[in-house]
């Protein structure tokens, strides 16, 4: 295997990574991104971003995120997609980065690998992806079309794909683990006043119901424990995230989730190697949190790197 040099590698190509990466180019520091699929993480599915500053009337996640890369390849970031990070080690003043392709040595690593939709192992969820379970409204909503589909989860995402999915079918079902919804207050009085909406709070999806395609689900009330089974075309699952942090397992200080530990410079307990965005352990994880933890990380590994090379 080649190994490559450079001042700053980046494990990560949504806000956070990409947002480093601008600062530490600017910065004059020679920078590596590595992403796993295309650059742009989860805003990148999401129809319309209505809470990230200058855009008064929302922007769809897509662009904003093409915005992001063009900005950082324009000061000249490296950017490897499709290239997935398969082990970290910490030799002295570097840091050595092994993918599926090559390996890569570098004086700082900003890890910005963010994290993926959490399943609910019910039974029906394995075997109808993709033939009624969807993770993303954005991509499959069109195929709903006038029918009656249910999202599971009242949390920022769930309400926030059910933006789009709307304009589609033609119900959409709400239903919520606990007694309340979790969601920004805007996004929940705007939806339960929508007229195709209805929210089943305090309910446990129990299991997906078909034979070559979802037509229905199957809830139980947690309260009294009664089941019963909603007919419908599709089910959007939002439940939760689990953290992209396994090649550091056993490098960096994990906290009881899985997401990395780090100080108020986004450092972890391993000299060199930052966190930043949504893999970091805390409590918001929003567009602009995260941007605010890459240029933090970004600055902070520029003076580590001036340092380590004194």
């Amino acid at each position: 295997m080649a190994t490559n040099s450079h001042d700053v590698v980046i494990i990560g190509g949504g806000p956070a990574g990409m947002t480093a990466g601008i600062y530490t180019a600017r910065e004059m520091l020679d920078t590596l991104l590595i992403e796993k699929d295309t650059c742009g993480g989860l805003p990148a599915s999401t129809e319309s971003i209505e809470n990230y500053p200058g855009f008064p009337d929302g922007v769809n996640g897509a662009d904003l995120m093409a915005k992001f890369k063009q900005q950082s390849e324009r000061f000249g970031v490296k950017i490897n997609e499709f290239e997935e990070v398969r082990k970290i080690e910490s030799q002295g003043n570097l840091i050595r980065v092994i993918t599926d392709k090559t390996e890569y040595e570098a004086h700082a690593l900003i890890v910005a690998s963010g994290s993926v939709p959490k399943k609910l192992n019910v039974p029906g969820e394995s075997e109808f992806m993709g033939k009624g379970v969807s993770y993303c409204a954005i991509c499959d909503g069109p195929l709903y079309k006038n029918k009656d589909v249910a999202i599971i989860g009242c949390g920022n995402s769930g309400l926030q794909e059910a933006g789009p999915l709307l304009g589609h079918v033609k119900t959409i079902t709400f239903i919520e683990f606990l007694p309340y919804m979790t969601a920004e207050k805007i996004l929940q009085d705007r939806l339960q006043k929508n007229p195709k909406t209805k929210f089943l709070l305090n309910h446990a999806l129990t299991a997906i119901n078909g034979k070559n395609i979802v037509d229905s689900v199957t809830v139980k009330d947690r309260k009294t424990g009664e089941e019963k089974k909603i007919s419908l075309s599709g089910v959007f699952i939002y439940a939760g995230f689990i953290p992209n942090s396994k090649f550091l397992e056993g490098i960096a200080d994990l906290d009881k989730y899985k997401y990395i530990v780090t100080n108020e410079d986004m450092q972890t307990s391993v000299p060199g190697i930052f966190a930043v965005g949504d893999i970091r352990s805390k409590k918001v994880r929003q567009i602009d949190s995260a941007c605010a933890d890459a240029t933090i990380a970004a600055i902070a590994a520029r003076d580590y790197i001036k340092e380590i090379k004194k």
